[in-house]
């Protein structure tokens, strides 16, 4: 149905991807996995760019800041709640799968779901104690928000466990399709029916959306991977080795949750020493230039279970080839996408409404971040998958402790510049100490302008 001249032009243009989508070799899966998570990833930033705009619009300012300040915490200790067990079960099914260790996989898939309960109810009790005792120090406004919070931990840590279990199995769809594509749409729908039924406009309202919207969502995933993994593993006897995998997954937990922190504490820290209204526009802009992001998640993603391949067979040669290829793939589309945002800033901005445009500024300095951090690619996925979780997490709490001390310093000098410059500049110290880390444990230089001579291992085992 196409004119000739431009059938063969698009016939030039997808060749190479027909090898990515037919092809069942561990390469062809990696980059399979990275097209689909990226189209995700496209798909779930738009959603959720155009519902924070709706937010925004229906609570203002003051009362947007207060919801993005507590959905944040709800959501960066729901995730800490798991103790890394939702990474560490990308570390251990392929192990387990290879072997046809599958007592071991029904035990793992199994276990980390109860103990993501469990430990994540814990945490909401303590917390409801903790509001219970101290409420009278916190500013009134946020209080109630809080406690809905608290409700949602146990939904958001299995929700988790969940992608993390889809992602081992490299079925990047059930992985990802639920928290970053219909939760958001279910917070947007259940906050506008709530404004019809003449509910205020607050952030109290706005948290009962993303409570109900969370509960929904995890329990569905839930319901969905339940089936599958009936389906896809014979009932049968369990073996459970926590200690083991508790072993690995809490230097993931801590790296993870260092890196979490890094992701987010600029908004805590904007939260506790700024207004709403100076939390609503600094989320703003740091998310509308977060959309760069999508990019290092697909890649990650995707490089996971190559990393976890290459460790398995002791190949350092085709590991370095890995991680230089995976630095490529962040860098160069990141360098597009943060581009174009850019440039779109101030425009996407005055969406929100028009004093968020004031966030333009902020949305430069933290681009110079985000390609520092491209530039290595996956770094800590790299360690992690390698066994140096204990390294990794060392170098986290490091640009942990200079992203805190940047912002505590920069953002009572300088308000939101200060918090933009502080976090633009935690990410530089990030991406330099992964660099030298891998340097110096394997031997090799990752960049993305790195070239296969960066590596001379071409024969060598990695030690363990």
């Amino acid at each position: 149905m196409l004119p000739s001249a431009l059938r063969h032009r698009l016939s030039h243009l997808l060749r190479p991807l027909v090898p990515v989508l037919a092809g069942s070799d561990p390469r062809s899966r990696a980059q399979r996995m990275a097209l689909i998570t990226f189209v995700i990833r496209i798909l779930s930033a738009a959603i959720a760019f155009v519902s924070q705009i709706v937010l925004a619009r229906l609570m203002g300012e003051f009362e947007y800041g207060v919801f993005i300040f507590v959905w944040v915490l709800a959501v960066l200790f729901g995730n800490l709640s798991c103790l890394g067990l939702h990474a560490a079960v990308i570390r251990f099914l392929p192990e387990y799968h290879t072997a046809s260790a599958l007592a071991e996989i029904r035990g793992l898939t199994a276990t980390i779901r109860i103990f993501a309960l469990l430990s994540a109810t814990a945490l909401a009790i303590a917390g409801a104690a903790g509001l219970w005792l101290f409420g009278r120090a916190i500013e009134s406004y946020y209080v109630v928000p809080l406690y809905l919070a608290l409700f949602t931990l146990p939904m958001i840590a299995l929700g988790d466990v969940m992608e993390g279990t889809a992602r081992a199995h490299s079925w990047p769809i059930a992985a990802m399709s639920p928290t970053y594509i219909l939760r958001p749409l279910l917070i947007l729908a259940f906050m506008v029916l709530a404004v019809v039924a003449g509910l205020p406009h607050d952030a109290t309202t706005a948290m009962i959306a993303a409570l109900a919207a969370t509960y929904v969502t995890t329990l569905g995933q839930f319901l969905a991977m339940a089936w599958r993994l009936g389906r896809h593993y014979v009932r049968g006897p369990m073996k459970i080795e926590l200690g083991r995998w508790l072993r690995v997954s809490v230097p993931i937990f801590l790296v993870d949750g260092f890196g979490f922190l890094l992701t987010n504490s600029d908004v805590v820290i904007v939260g506790l020493y700024l207004k709403p209204d100076d939390v609503a526009i600094y989320f703003a802009a740091a998310k509308t230039m977060a959309l760069v992001h999508f990019v290092m998640f697909a890649v990650k993603a995707a490089a996971g279970p190559r990393f976890s391949a290459a460790m398995a067979a002791r190949d350092l040669h085709q590991l370095a080839e890995i991680a230089i290829e995976s630095a490529r793939w962040s860098f160069w589309p990141s360098l597009a996408v943060g581009g174009a945002v850019l440039l779109a800033g101030p425009f996407l901005l005055s969406l929100f409404g028009p004093a968020f445009t004031s966030g333009v500024p902020l949305m430069a300095i933290l681009f110079a971040g985000i390609l520092a951090k491209a530039l290595v690619g996956p770094v800590e996925t790299l360690l992690t998958m390698a066994g140096r979780q204990k390294l990794c997490m060392v170098l986290y709490a490091g640009a942990l402790a200079a992203n805190i001390l940047l912002n505590v310093t920069l953002i009572p000098l300088f308000g939101l510049t200060g918090a933009a410059a502080a976090t633009a500049g935690a990410m530089f110290v990030e991406a330099a100490i992964l660099h030298l880390a891998v340097r110096r444990t394997f031997g090799f230089t990752l960049l993305a302008f790195a070239g296969a001579r960066s590596s001379n291992h071409k024969n060598e085992a990695i030690q363990p």
